[in-house]
């Protein structure tokens, strides 16, 4: 890729993420997102929220190597997230879910996120009695990678992560982000079609179509 592409998706991801949430405008978006979203100069507000990881999973799958998902992730998040947490907990989420492509072992990837992200001493039986709502992607996104690490399966992943509490839902995306790419989600794709409506299966399926 060349630097001046990296620039353009930053344009058109800013410029698709300000769409589609006016096009969902009465959802429940932080305080400081919608902020954003009426800012007219859309300056990103050092945000190191887990939003930002929660929205990454599409650059794992068109990325073609390590340093292309590191830039698209960045190019993606930075639009908003800009802090460096922010910054580190999409990428760390993005590294993963591009690493399950492959199918190394499930260690081989906590390995590599162990290393150059998050420490991962640590196992959900040992937290889940104290774990607290976080929204932060410090507070997250370790979590959510962890539920996938100590998976079986796509939806024994997203078990994992539901059973941690905490902001669940967010949690449950980033996990589903890599564990849908590991394991696949046959079998699940006709129930969630339920929930999207006609824009969201559109997107999707060009998505699909081209990568």
């Amino acid at each position: 890729f060349l630097m001046g592409d990296i620039e353009q998706l930053s344009i058109h991801a800013r410029d698709c993420i300000l769409k589609h949430a006016w096009r969902y405008a009465q959802k429940d978006y932080g305080d400081r997102f919608r902020l954003w979203m009426n800012d007219p100069l859309l300056k990103p507000y050092n945000s190191f929220g887990n939003g930002a990881a929660m929205r990454v999973s599409p650059c794992c799958i068109a990325a073609k190597n390590l340093d292309e998902v590191k830039a698209f992730s960045y190019a993606v998040t930075a639009v908003t997230h800009n802090h460096p947490e922010g910054i580190k907990g999409a990428e760390a989420a993005a590294v993963a879910g591009f690493l399950a492509k492959s199918h190394p072992t499930i260690q081989t990837i906590e390995n590599y996120i162990n290393e150059h992200y998050y420490s991962m001493d640590f196992t959900l039986d040992q937290i889940r009695d104290s774990y607290d709502y976080d929204v932060t992607c410090q507070g997250t996104v370790l979590v959510a990678l962890k539920a996938f690490f100590e998976s079986t399966s796509f939806e024994d992943a997203i078990r994992n992560a539901i059973s941690v509490g905490g902001d669940s839902d967010t949690i449950a995306a980033i996990t589903g982000g890599v564990a849908g790419i590991y394991y696949g989600t046959e079998g699940y794709k006709e129930t969630v079609y339920q929930y999207l409506d006609n824009e969201q299966i559109r997107i999707l399926e060009q998505f699909e179509r081209r990568f």
